[in-house]
């Protein structure tokens, strides 16, 4: 065979090939989902985060895929979890709250992390800055320190009468001395008595609730991932010992706390979704500037209310931002 024919026959091979190359699937992304809570307590930031890839343009399941890694409550398995996400080569890490960020950035530096809630990341050292993180991790940031003074406040308006709140944050949250220290200027101006109670877990929620009433307690704020994971059974608590409470989310009054302040979480996972697509279209974390809130949600439950006997003052009924009746 002469090369003219050898030509002629290679042409006609690759004209008869081309579509099925043209037609072979792109390979999905792969996004990896890290939290330390159990499933049935971030259904609500699931759902989000899926809307958030829907507004953007994917299919979940076709052409982006989601592997999920719930710690239960555990710390100890944590790290385990992230390195597990990391074998399975996903292209990028979302997660949320500063010991679920810290376990992801052990597990990787070069996959990037998006943190859709984070509380001090210069300070604690996940980030160099918020205008440009510099690293492997971005996403959004909420000023808890500020918050929970806020929290407090609302607290009092709600039920002038308490003077002694158990102030219920996590084991190794970092940042709760600085959010203490915030929380204890608030409290000193309102004349109140913040007695700091640490959560160790899910197991830890009798000890941790039997140190409240040794405490005489008269009131709950919370902060922080480790009341996210506990809420059912600590607003269980709450409510047999009637105690007014106050958290971050507006999930927690859903579940029958009195009154939450914050960011909205599950607004803020959708926007993570924002970032994982930014990244995905070659975008560097680095060069993301954290997110920081514009908006504070004010959700307030009635119903708990009038099982505790307080009657919400006007004012703070006009600025809630949520209500639940009944």
């Amino acid at each position: 065979m002469n090369l003219r024919a050898i030509a002629a026959v290679a042409f006609g091979v690759s004209i008869l090939l081309a579509p099925a190359i043209a037609q072979q699937p792109t390979k999905a992304p792969r996004i990896g989902y890290l939290t330390i809570s159990p499933r049935e307590t971030q259904t609500h930031l699931i759902e989000a985060f899926e809307r958030g890839l829907t507004e953007r343009g994917y299919s979940v399941g076709r052409d982006i895929l989601i592997e999920y890694r719930f710690a239960d409550g555990n710390p100890e398995r944590l790290q385990g979890l992230a390195d597990d996400l990391v074998r399975a080569k996903v292209n990028v890490l979302v997660t949320g709250v500063n010991p679920n960020i810290r376990a992801a950035q052990r597990a990787t530096k070069s996959i990037p992390i998006v943190a859709a809630i984070s509380y001090f990341p210069v300070e604690e050292g996940l980030v160099q800055s918020l205008a440009r993180p510099s690293g492997n991790v971005t996403g959004l940031t909420s000023d808890v320190a500020e918050e929970v003074g806020k929290r407090l406040q609302l607290l009092r308006q709600a039920a002038p009468r308490i003077s002694r709140v158990a102030a219920l944050y996590g084991v190794g949250e970092g940042y709760a001395a600085l959010v203490l220290a915030k929380l204890e200027i608030a409290a000193r101006r309102l004349g109140v008595t913040i007695i700091p109670i640490e959560l160790r877990g899910p197991e830890d929620v009798e000890r941790a609730w039997a140190e409240i009433e040794r405490n005489n307690a008269d009131a709950l704020i919370g902060f922080g991932a480790a009341s996210l994971f506990t809420r059912v059974s600590i607003l269980r608590l709450a409510a047999k010992a009637k105690l007014p409470t106050i958290f971050s989310d507006k999930q927690y009054v859903d579940d029958g706390a009195l009154m939450s302040y914050g960011v909205d979480l599950a607004d803020n996972f959708r926007k993570a979704a924002g970032y994982v697509d930014r990244i995905l279209k070659g975008a560097k974390p680095a060069d993301l500037p954290f997110e920081q809130p514009t908006r504070y949600v004010l959700a307030i439950n009635l119903k708990t209310a009038k099982a505790l006997g307080i009657t919400i003052p006007q004012t703070l009924l006009l600025q809630a931002d949520h209500l639940v009746e009944q």
